[in-house]
């Protein structure tokens, strides 16, 4: 039998490729003889560039603000065809930031600017975002202060990198950054939010309070306005899908670069993977991911693996999950196996594999 696995990664616990590894090893324990083939997914948020990697990619790493505006190292791919590929949550990712230092109103974007440019700089003139995963709800605006915009308040003074003085926001303009006319950029966006839902949905789990999601949700209001007038020419690029990605970082980009569009993240990174070959003459296909929830069935790896695991006629999809949220709608996947209630334990690549390995006996 031939068993297509296709995970994304497991919520800060284990990664696409880890959680791959122990689904296969599981599953291999019981059934040794199958052909099992390991194609780990992402829906462009974190994990995005192991996931893509190929041999003759070049990992570049370059020193960018984190999310805290602490210097971090940060990787970009470049490939031989003159495109790179970045992971937005390497420069301003909710992982980047201790649990208890956890809040939006401190947290920027700026790095991912800085990754951009430095895209730029070796050459590349296609480059992929990867959007999801951040700490940050600055709807862009510190990307494109790292970019070299800039952008002020009434008194023609910076505004300050972090959400807490986006309130302010008065203008924006090209300050010293360069030309991108000629550079394409594709937005990989991981929701379909628009920029409305990037503090409400998302703010909490940032670690932002009841008070400060709709004081963040009020101060991407003024800078959708500000950046909408100063740098998308009148463009309404608030309420496109995917504008809330990562905090609103899908928007601000939007705005400011010229040759922007916006992708479903995991369609993008299923043909990256060569997604569709592998389900080709499948039996049976596992995807997977930290806790399957309604969120699952949207652009998340979990709707992209089902979609594409019926359209090449595969008999089973299955799923093997950290935990099932309550509510959630399972009756899609042919079998649901979760680790436990809550998700993985101490040992989350045994608990995954052990899941796995029941959900072999079964078949």
């Amino acid at each position: 039998m031939k068993v297509v696995i296709a995970p994304d990664g497991f919520g800060g616990t284990l990664t696409a490729l880890e959680a791959a590894d122990a689904i296969a090893d599981g599953w291999l324990g019981e059934r040794p003889d199958d052909d099992v083939v390991l194609v780990p997914m992402s829906d462009g948020g974190e994990g995005l560039l192991d996931v893509v990697a190929r041999p003759d990619d070049t990992w570049i790493v370059t020193e960018v603000a984190g999310p805290l505006g602490h210097p971090v190292d940060a990787a970009l791919l470049l490939r031989s065809d003159g495109s790179a590929l970045i992971e937005s949550a390497r420069a301003c990712g909710l992982a980047l930031v201790p649990s208890e230092r956890r809040t939006p109103r401190l947290a920027t974007s700026y790095g991912v600017g800085e990754l951009l440019d430095a895209a730029r700089d070796v050459g590349a003139t296609r480059i992929s975002v990867g959007l999801g995963g951040s700490a940050s709800v600055d709807g862009g605006a510190g990307a494109l202060t790292g970019l070299g915009l800039r952008v002020t308040v009434a008194d023609g003074s910076g505004l300050k990198i972090g959400d807490d003085d986006l309130h302010r926001v008065a203008a924006a303009s090209w300050g010293w950054a360069e030309d991108w006319s000629g550079i394409e950029v594709v937005l990989l966006a991981d929701v379909p939010h628009v920029l409305a839902d990037a503090a409400r949905v998302f703010g909490p789990q940032k670690g932002a309070t009841p008070d400060e999601v709709e004081g963040l949700t009020a101060a991407l209001g003024t800078w959708a306005d500000v950046a909408e007038r100063d740098l998308a020419r009148g463009q309404r690029h608030r309420d496109e899908p995917g504008s809330g990605a990562a905090g609103g970082l899908g928007f601000g980009l939007r705005c400011a670069l010229p040759t922007t569009s916006v992708a479903r993240g995991v369609d993008v990174v299923a043909d990256l993977v060569g997604l569709d070959d592998a389900l080709a003459g499948a039996d049976l296909v596992i995807t997977g991911e930290g806790r399957l929830d309604q969120t699952s069935w949207t652009t998340k790896v979990v709707a992209a693996v089902h979609e594409r695991a019926r359209a090449a006629g595969v008999a089973t999809v299955a799923a093997v999950v950290g935990s099932v949220s309550t509510g959630t709608d399972t009756e899609r996947l042919d079998v649901v196996e979760s680790a436990s209630e809550s998700g993985p334990g101490p040992d989350p690549s045994g608990d995954v594999e052990a899941a796995a390995a029941r959900l072999a006996r079964r078949h």
